[in-house]
């Protein structure tokens, strides 16, 4: 299913939710209207919560199936609430924002380069899956260019078709070139997503909703 929303008057909605194919954790002062459509639309159960004591959980957390990395500034409480629902690595480097910068679904990650071999290595082992670090059309921030679910990965515009390549042979789906919330690049700041539906901004066109729903296989 896909459904439009906004959160807070902002429709840059990725960056206050995370999701995999069972479980949303969404910002702590997430609206009901929201927490609403986007159990509905991913058909999920979703967890409230603030990580390093900000709403930003979709920039400060990446995961799939298996587990969740978090930026290594989450506090006890946070991280205590968060393992009750789903296992956590905490991602102690100094690229930490994790949602940002890790870009994963069940078959494979991407990681910005400047992540280090150690962090590398621990989100492969955690994870489950090969990580590989890459950026994307030049932007190191991969998780904010790009949305991944095990049947789909959506990229920015600027994505060459060797990226593109590349990512599909890492994430074992194919990946198209999109934009959302009307020609905005940072697909991963503009949805929500999983294998079974998304949530997009509310000022993304019908043409950006259709190669969204193309992309993700959502049929």
């Amino acid at each position: 299913m896909m459904r439009l929303s906004r959160f807070e008057g902002t429709p840059n909605i990725g960056v206050y939710a995370r999701t995999n194919d069972s479980l949303a954790l969404v910002a702590y002062n997430a609206p009901e209207d929201f927490t609403d459509a986007l159990s509905m639309a991913l058909d999920v159960k979703t967890v409230k919560t603030t990580v390093a004591s900000t709403y930003l959980v979709g920039s400060l957390v990446a995961m799939n199936s298996h587990g969740a990395v978090v930026s290594d500034q989450i506090e006890g409480a946070e991280l205590e609430e968060i393992s009750k629902h789903i296992p956590v690595l905490i991602l102690s480097d100094k690229l930490n924002a994790a949602g940002n910068n890790i870009l994963v679904n069940d078959f494979g990650a991407l990681v910005n380069p400047g992540i280090g071999k150690r962090s590398l290595e621990e989100i492969s082992n955690f994870l489950k899956v090969d990580a590989v670090s890459m950026s994307i059309a030049g932007c190191s921030t991969v998780g904010s260019m790009c949305v991944a679910t095990n049947k789909g990965c959506l990229c920015c515009p600027d994505a060459s078709d060797d990226d593109l390549n590349a990512i599909g042979k890492i994430l074992n789906v194919e990946a198209r070139r999109c934009t959302v919330n009307h020609g905005v690049a940072q697909i991963g700041a503009g949805l929500v997503c999983n294998s079974k539906g998304a949530l997009i901004g509310d000022e993304s066109t019908p043409i950006e909703m259709g190669k969204i729903e193309d992309g993700l296989n959502l049929f």
